[in-house]
């Protein structure tokens, strides 16, 4: 690993400050909001949410009510196969009947039928019978001469009867036929029977079974929509019991839900509900503990200042009067510096858990941090320099998280440096390490290893430092290292110039990014 030096490691090799950046144009401003509202617009107009009991209840009733259709339409092609069963072993039992009474006499086919008998077959008080008995030759016998012969599809085998469909005069017929074989007496082909009958007696038999299955339907039907209503209600009667409860606690309440008495399927979302209620209840402590440790700390030095002014108030003479301000400065200064090391702890932790973790180089972070402090290190004659490798060292983090805690490493190495002493921040990486380190060095009178755990604490500080300070810098260093998932650890920073003494070395470890980023 190379190290690359500074120029500005001496105060008069130092390059100046960047200039500050250009405020950025109002028009152009104002026109990025205007662009920005259509879209914020769309963004925040929701639908209405749809309710549980609504979404399940639709996703029951449309099936069945798609399905009863169906079933009625299923219905009427069995009620017609059970209504066509019993009348066509009937019309063969006729066309039977009729074919036993064909007799071949002196080679002349005729019907044997008494004309009572043919009264008998055409007896139906609902239904027109139709016969028909065809000779061997395809001359007529017997019978109406209208009734249409069957087709070759159609044709039948000997001493069996076939069925068919058929039209008679304009209307819809069922036809039993067969053929007699006459061949021993003659040696001539055979002779055809058919009967024949009209559809009513059948459609009324179907439309009777499909009635007393249908018209059941319709008592069965509203009283399953009532039955799945109400089971709803009592399988969602828990959820209500749970939104009743949450609805009637007292909004300070972020005690966890018991999620024995949520049914199974919601397990996985109030134990969700409770992860957020833990947090929420962290914020909140977090909050509590801040408003308690800034009114704490903000008493002492608000007194002071009050006391300095009533005592400032009371000089004549001008020399003590320019002291008593300047005690009031002095005050200010360190009140307002507490202010500010208060504000970013507490703004640290609410960044808490809020993402924006990315891919960046610490060592280009490290450029710009150190930089900025260039001019409080020269007032306090403090060398300031930083070694970093010469490749980036990408870490995964939150750039504005890792800038505050480098400026509290560098603001805690320089105010406890004393003059003419040193300060170095170094960046470093492995290459066979997930890791990279950042480290900061100074010459000044370092920490004991018992206090070490303890400067970690919010408002404690070492004894007989005799330097001013808040005790929260290396609070807001922890905070925000353990939001990185990293480490850091305190150590002796052995002088080169006198191995007797040792200042302070933090160590900082940071998570490298999985994947390298992006060209």
């Amino acid at each position: 690993m190379s190290l690359l030096r500074l120029p500005w490691r001496r105060p008069h090799r130092a390059v100046p400050p960047p200039s500050p950046t250009a405020a950025p144009d109002a028009d152009a401003a104002d026109q990025e909001l205007a662009d920005a509202l259509p879209h914020l617009e769309e963004s925040t107009a929701h639908p209405a949410p749809r309710s549980l009991f609504g979404e399940i209840l639709d996703w029951m009733l449309a099936p069945l009510l798609l399905l009863w259709p169906m079933s009625i339409a299923v219905t009427y092609l069995v009620a017609k196969s059970i209504a066509n069963g019993p009348f066509d072993r009937a019309l063969e039992a006729s066309a039977i009947v009729l074919s036993q009474q064909v007799r071949e006499v002196n080679g002349r086919v005729t019907l044997q039928l008494p004309l009572s008998a043919r009264e008998i077959l055409r007896a139906d008080e609902t239904d027109n019978i139709y016969y028909q008995v065809v000779g061997k030759r395809g001359e007529y016998i017997a019978g109406d001469h209208d009734l249409p012969l069957p087709s070759e599809e159609d044709q039948g085998h000997a001493g069996l009867v076939s069925l068919r469909d058929d039209r008679v005069a304009g209307n819809d017929v069922r036809v039993a036929y067969t053929y007699i074989d006459l061949k021993q007496v003659s040696g001539t082909q055979p002779v055809l029977v058919q009967v024949a009958e009209t559809l009513d007696k059948r459609a009324r038999l179907a439309n009777e079974i499909i009635k007393g299955v249908i018209l059941p339907q319709f008592v069965i039907l509203p009283l399953a929509v009532v039955l799945v209503w109400f089971g709803l209600s009592r399988g969602l009667a828990p959820l209500t019991a749970i939104q009743q409860r949450i609805r009637t606690r007292n909004p300070g309440d972020t005690s966890p839900i018991d999620e024995r008495a949520a049914p199974q399927e919601i397990t996985p979302l109030v134990g969700s509900f409770n992860e957020l209620l833990a947090r929420l209840d962290q914020s909140v402590q977090t909050q509590k503990r801040f408003i308690a440790d800034a009114a704490h700390q903000m008493k002492t030095p608000l007194a002071g200042l009050r006391m300095q002014a009533e005592l400032a108030q009371r000089e004549q003479s001008p020399e003590e009067l320019r002291r008593s301000l300047a005690q009031i400065a002095g005050s200010s200064e360190r009140t307002a510096h507490l202010v500010t090391q208060l504000l970013s702890l507490a703004r640290m932790e609410n960044l808490a858990g809020t993402g924006g973790m990315a891919a960046l180089d610490l060592s280009a972070l490290a450029r710009e941090v150190v930089k900025d402090w260039l001019p409080q290190a020269w007032a306090r004659e403090i060398d300031l320099g930083l070694d970093a490798d010469d490749h980036p060292v990408m870490v995964q983090g939150n750039r504005l998280m890792l800038t505050e805690m480098l400026n509290n490493l560098l603001d805690n190495a320089i105010r406890y440096t004393p003059r003419g002493g040193h300060a170095t921040v170094r960046v470093s990486a492995d290459a066979f390490e997930p890791f990279a380190y950042l480290d900061v060095e100074d010459t000044g009178p370092g920490i004991p290893p018992a206090e070490r755990e303890r400067v970690m604490e919010r408002f404690y500080r070492v004894l007989g430092t005799n330097t001013e300070g808040s005790g929260l810098g290396l609070a807001i260093v922890r905070e925000i290292v353990h939001q990185h998932g990293g480490d850091v650890q305190i150590s002796d920073h052995v002088y080169q110039q006198s191995p007797r003494l040792a200042g302070a070395h933090f160590r900082v470890t940071l998570r490298r990014p999985t994947e390298p980023p992006a060209e």
